[in-house]
């Protein structure tokens, strides 16, 4: 089937490199602080630029992938600030930014109120690291983001969309249940007491591509439910098994390929499978072969195989449609006993901490050996984290709910549900289910990127599903698998 022919479709794609340029950076992603010891490859932003020129109702939408762990409140509102002063008519557009959620990429923590002193940073560290600020990168990749949404609205030209659905195994669910009801992520499956991995498991690929006027693949934008952490616990900057997937797609479809990826809802998953993996392990050395390369071929596999499919039903004219919204969600509620055992680990730490610091004084040589740092940084954030939970419970009583920022997109008969979590699967599944869409991209960490997990997972306890990690709970998350829903229900008024 050819093209429906009405009013043109414009379509632009931009990108940038969004790799710090100077100075070493804290790698974000772990309780312990990774200064930066190179760039292993680089991070890139993509920008996708969609306008409907319908003259009566023309619509602007722009969607954006980072090769960051999240995007802070302050990356969103200070790209919206400079888009605006450089873009003035895209004011009021949807601009969708999310995170590919690599370990291996800098952070951009100005909450914790960082100190220069002589050339080095004391921040959340809890120690002065000769590293570059959270601000200072924050300011370029700014920068770096409009640029790209830039770049992306001025090379908009009349083109074409398609949309599928294929499948690759890339994300495993990592939390594994024990037969005494609790839950451990990455915990051993080699245990007599092992029960069962704890939840789904989405090998969904869901595929939006993009052709010019002379029938030409432009970009592509794939969207799986895992986050990108195979190299999560590196010391050199990476955009993961992303940069992999970039390769792989342009060697088999075209070197200016652009590649906007997604990481849907998949707060418990993990490109990690956590059963059978000395099998595992020994196919990719049989294969000569590594998990990131192993992901990249599943992915570029998958697209290639739907590619020649949704070819033959591209669209010109789509609806296009948008909403933003901040609903406010209710907290994960809190305990007088999660009080105090918050407490009793914040004193441990505390201990732990001040011990280090004085040992460190004691014995400045200390500072010479290769990652000195790694054991004081992770008492001071074990502190930390842990300390929030008596401030949450102080809040509970006046603001019993958080605003959170969630948007939907209408493109033909696709929907985008963005959310700023790192949200357990199954409610993704839930907005995918009942979205009146036929194909619904669920988009997590469009913000901060805290966990939000199911009530199964907080009953089993663990990282991910603890009351430190988790400022909404269960309840928080079936809330917004509501709102997701009306949001896109308003996008499609028609039966």
């Amino acid at each position: 089937m050819s093209a429906k022919q009405k009013s043109p479709l414009m379509i632009g794609w931009g990108s940038a490199d969004l790799t710090p340029q100077e100075q070493p950076v804290i790698l974000q992603g772990q309780f312990y602080a990774r200064v930066s010891e190179g760039v292993m490859d680089p991070l890139t932003v993509t920008a996708l630029a969609l306008e409907s020129v319908e003259p009566d109702a023309p619509v602007a939408l722009i969607i954006v992938s980072c090769d960051l762990i999240s995007i802070p409140d302050a990356l969103r509102d200070g790209v919206a600030a400079k888009v605006k002063s450089r873009v003035p008519e895209l004011d009021g557009a949807g601009i969708v930014l999310s995170g590919t959620h690599t370990h291996t990429g800098p952070g951009m923590n100005t909450s914790a109120k960082p100190v220069r002193e002589g050339g080095s940073l004391r921040g959340w560290p809890g120690v002065d690291l000769p590293v570059a600020d959270g601000e200072t990168y924050l300011r370029f990749a700014i920068d770096r983001v409009a640029s790209a949404v830039e770049s992306a609205w001025s090379n908009r030209t009349p083109g074409t969309i398609g949309y599928g659905l294929g499948h690759a195994v890339v994300g495993y669910n990592r939390r594994l249940a024990y037969e005494n009801g609790e839950s451990r992520m990455y915990g051993n499956a080699n245990d007599p007491h092992f029960s069962h991995v704890e939840g789904y498991e989405d090998h969904s690929l869901n595929l939006m591509a993009t052709w010019n006027a002379s029938d030409e693949l432009t970009g592509v934008v794939v969207n799986v439910a895992c986050p990108s952490q195979v190299s999560e616990h590196l010391f050199q900057i990476s955009a993961d098994y992303w940069h992999d997937t970039r390769l792989e797609l342009r060697r088999r479809l075209g070197p200016d390929l652009f590649v906007l990826p997604q990481c849907a809802a998949a707060g418990d998953q993990s490109p990690r499978p956590m059963v059978g993996k000395a099998a595992e392990e020994r196919m990719q050395r049989l294969m000569e072969g590594d998990m990131r390369r192993d992901i990249a071929i599943r992915i570029a596999s998958a697209v290639e195989a739907v590619l020649p499919v949704i070819a033959t039903e591209k669209i010109a004219d789509p609806t296009l449609g948008h909403r933003t919204e901040t609903v406010a969600l209710t907290r994960r509620m809190l305990s007088a006993r999660d009080v105090e055992e918050a407490r009793a680990e914040v004193e441990t730490w505390r201990n732990r901490y001040q011990a280090l610091k004085e040992d460190l004084e004691a014995h400045p040589e200390k500072r010479e050996a290769s990652r000195w740092y790694i054991d004081i940084s992770i008492a001071y954030r074990r502190m930390n984290w842990f300390k929030q939970v008596e401030e949450r419970y102080a809040l509970e009583r006046t603001d019993p709910r958080i605003p959170v920022q969630i948007q939907a997109l209408r493109i033909g008969d696709i929907a985008f549900a963005t959310n700023p979590f790192e949200l357990y699967l199954d409610f993704g599944i839930r907005i995918r289910a009942r979205s009146p869409a036929v194909q619904t991209f669920t988009v997590q960490l469009s913000g901060p990127g805290s966990y939000l997990p199911t009530a199964r997972a907080a009953a089993g306890g663990s990282y991910g599903a603890v009351p430190p990690s988790t400022p909404v709970g269960p309840e928080g998350g079936a809330e917004l698998v509501e709102h997701t829903l009306e949001m896109i229900r308003s996008l499609w008024p028609e039966p």
